[in-house]
């Protein structure tokens, strides 16, 4: 597969001007794009709560209370992963990269994915081709879902619009227990993007201690009482499943709504920058309340990561203010949109891509 290669954008004036204005704001904000102590204090409850519905959970004396404490542990943790192994992935915690990579680790646990694979995927694939055929490994080709115009029509993605939420459900144990392995066996297309080998025993001591955590733990303390391994299992497939889904439906959209897919020709260029890209296949969305956008991590305002996926989210409010009006100066196409409407879009989107095409 050939090197994929934007056009330079190092005299665009978009890019220019977009970044002396982010340089402008964090001249008036203490200067520095990392986290500060707000970032760290929802850190510290998103994870408390977290813990502490785990501690009721081990304690549960029947079924319907460790369900509910456990279930939402996990929730409070995919909350915490959000806020915190997102950002800690692309490095926007902490100056120190030995300290992200750790907190990326740490907060990856409950989820049972393997955080320096994810980072690979996410930051190093995603970030870099958004919704570009065979780089983009989030639009991978699969039998359930069809996300671009250029992968093969099958009968079943007549009705994706209406499956798609299980899908969503499916993803966080797919990655926990089936796709996380394959790209460690080599037997995925990642190392055809990323070729560095995987830290081995890094993944499978993050993996067993994913064992331990979700399940062991509870299976042992709660041996001989009222809730029986049948309900921990379940209750660990419901937890994975809701985490998942609610994760999915916050973020999917904003690369399915009306939005450009790409195919790079045999010598891997496209026709624009990758900032012009950036507005070709991401948007920014507003919850209501706006509180809400608090608990996302800033995942909500997609397309102002994707331009400035180093910065903590802390700083997107600001910086989606700053993208727009830079936008408006030089002709490009910025879009917020509302939840109802970025839901729309992507429903249009999964009727287009499961419609058949014509011969």
């Amino acid at each position: 597969m050939s090197q994929l290669r934007f056009q330079s954008s190092r005299q665009l004036a978009f890019r220019l001007a977009l970044q002396q204005a982010a340089q402008d704001y964090l001249a008036t904000q203490g200067g520095h794009r990392y986290a500060g102590l707000g970032i760290a204090g929802k850190a510290a409850v998103l994870g408390g709560l977290s813990l502490y519905c785990y501690w009721q959970a081990l304690h549960a004396t029947h079924a319907g209370s460790f369900a509910a404490a456990y279930i939402a542990a996990f929730v409070l943790a995919m909350l915490l992963a959000m806020n915190s192994l997102h950002d800690a992935a692309h490095g926007a915690v902490f100056r120190s990269a030995g300290l992200n990579r750790l907190l990326a680790r740490l907060t990856s646990l409950p989820m049972g994915v393997d955080a320096d694979i994810w980072t690979r995927r996410h930051v190093h694939l995603h970030h870099t081709y958004p919704n570009v055929e065979e780089y983009d490994l989030d639009i991978e080709p699969n039998p359930f879902l069809r996300q671009t115009p250029f992968q093969a029509w099958a009968v079943q993605y007549r009705w994706q619009h209406r499956y798609w939420p299980l899908i969503a459900a499916l993803s966080l144990p797919y990655l926990c227990w089936y796709g996380d392995w394959l790209d460690w066996l080599g037997r995925s297309k990642l190392r055809l993007r990323d070729a560095r080998p995987i830290n081995t025993p890094h993944f499978l001591a993050s993996k067993a201690a994913h064992v331990l955590l979700a399940l062991g733990l509870p299976l042992w303390l709660l041996q001989g009482s009222a809730i029986g391994w049948g309900t921990v299992l379940l209750c660990y497939v419901a937890g994975q499943m809701l985490a998942s889904c609610f994760l999915v439906a916050m973020i999917l959209g904003t690369h399915w709504a009306d939005v450009a897919f790409f195919q790079p020709d045999a010598d891997g260029r496209l026709p624009h920058t990758w900032h012009e890209h950036q507005f070709l296949t991401c948007c920014d969305w507003l919850p209501a309340p706006a509180w809400l956008g608090g608990l996302l991590g800033g995942l909500h305002l997609h397309l102002t990561h994707h331009l400035f996926p180093a910065y903590s989210h802390r700083h997107y409010p600001a910086l989606a203010r700053i993208v727009q009006q830079q936008a408006a100066a030089h002709g490009l196409p910025y879009r917020c949109l509302s939840y109802p409407q970025l839901w729309r879009a992507q429903q249009r989107f999964l009727r287009a891509m499961g419609a058949k095409p014509h011969a």
